[in-house]
């Protein structure tokens, strides 16, 4: 393979600063573009870290800028897609979820299409296989299940609708006659050191004299590692580009996970932070139906008050259910055509992640020593 470049969208993001560091290592590419909507102090010392032959350049612009979409993409080998809003709660209204994730990945092809670039790799998210209830049971389901979200909750709606515009995108021609080839990859909970999901819920336990919520309880997940998440695009990006492999990979969707244990939310979050003293909240709770109808009534009374106030449940339907669902996938497929291995093993992972939740806990002690003097 010839040297090659690479644009990064989301660059800023937990995964989208991985990628980067695994393209660092690279020996083919020569360059690096990483988008950031916002490039702040810590972004740069982050790249400032890289040791890399690549050239490294920074981009600012939006996914919805078409213009700046196209200057990015002018050159570039490989596009991998991260840019994303992940909004379960509801916090940002609907259109601006749909636009940032439906309607900028839509942008981003027309950009690859008008600048010839031949290779587009989307981060597409387990939510566009569902669950679609509570009840459902789904165990290392795979790709030939054609397993489909049929939410109108706008993030696996934006993410449901974008893949299938990268995928059916898949063979069209670019404006120097080539051809663009694209595949998704469909990653679960993204976990470790530097998650802002994580940070955020280590604490708000830290606040509560370090019990977990334990909201998720009901649910069986296989979550990801965020190295071995990001290994898999760099095999993405190796594979499409590759005359043997390329024609097994065009246009298909791969779930991604790793060895990390089949377990509640919960489960994962006290086997990440046990060692720091956390417990899981062992209190009563509401049986899973009277949740869900609870999040109904929540969801009704904000809908009627909007008029008025701007009422933003604590929870709602689509929380509860993928919160509480049985929902696990293989990783076979990736196995098979991208020779995806994850190379960080289990523990190694829990060991990375709990270190740093133990400097999360130092600061927050810090913080507490600040204010009592």
């Amino acid at each position: 393979m010839p040297g090659w470049s690479c644009l990064v969208t989301g660059a800023g993001g937990f995964l989208g600063q991985r990628i980067i560091r695994l393209l660092a290592q690279e020996k083919e590419v020569n360059e690096i573009r990483a988008l950031f909507r916002s490039f702040t102090p810590k972004h740069k010392e982050e790249l400032s870290k890289l040791q890399t032959k690549a050239k490294v350049t920074v981009l600012r612009g939006d996914i919805l800028d078409a213009q700046c979409l196209r200057r990015a993409c002018q050159g570039v080998s490989v596009v991998i897609h991260t840019a994303a809003v992940i909004d379960v709660v509801g916090v940002l209204p609907r259109q601006t979820i749909l636009d940032i994730n439906f309607k900028g990945t839509q942008l981003l092809l027309d950009a690859c299409v008008e600048a010839s670039v031949p290779v587009f790799i989307y981060s597409s998210s387990v939510a566009v296989a569902g669950p679609n209830s509570y009840k459902d049971i789904i165990q290392n389901g795979c790709e030939e299940d054609n397993l489909e979200s049929t939410s109108s909750h706008p993030y696996p709606y934006s993410k449901k609708m974008a893949e299938k515009a990268v995928l059916a995108a898949n063979g069209c021609t670019l404006k120097d006659g080539g051809t663009l080839h694209t595949c998704a990859l469909r990653l679960p909970f993204i976990y470790g050191d530097g998650s802002q999901y994580t940070s955020h819920t280590v604490n708000r336990a830290l606040k509560n004299n370090g019990t977990l919520d334990n909201f998720a309880k009901f649910s069986v997940v296989n979550t990801v590692y965020v190295s071995n998440a990001a290994w898999a695009h760099i095999l993405a990006a190796r594979g499409l580009q590759d005359p043997k492999k390329s024609p097994n990979i065009q246009g298909q969707f791969y779930y991604i996970s790793d060895e990390t244990p089949h377990q509640s939310y919960c489960g994962l979050y006290y086997a990440l932070s046990k060692d720091w003293g956390f417990h899981v909240d062992s209190s009563w709770s509401l049986p899973l139906p009277l949740l869900y109808w609870l999040a109904l009534l929540l969801e009704t009374m904000s809908f009627l008050l909007r008029p008025i106030y701007n009422y933003q449940p604590p929870f709602n339907r689509y929380m509860v259910t993928i919160l509480n669902t049985v929902f696990t996938f293989s990783y076979k497929k990736a196995q098979q055509d991208l020779g995806y291995e994850p190379p960080v093993s289990w523990e190694e992972a829990r060991q990375k992640t709990s270190q740093w939740i133990g400097s999360l806990v130092e600061q927050h002690k810090g913080t507490l020593n600040t204010k009592t003097q």
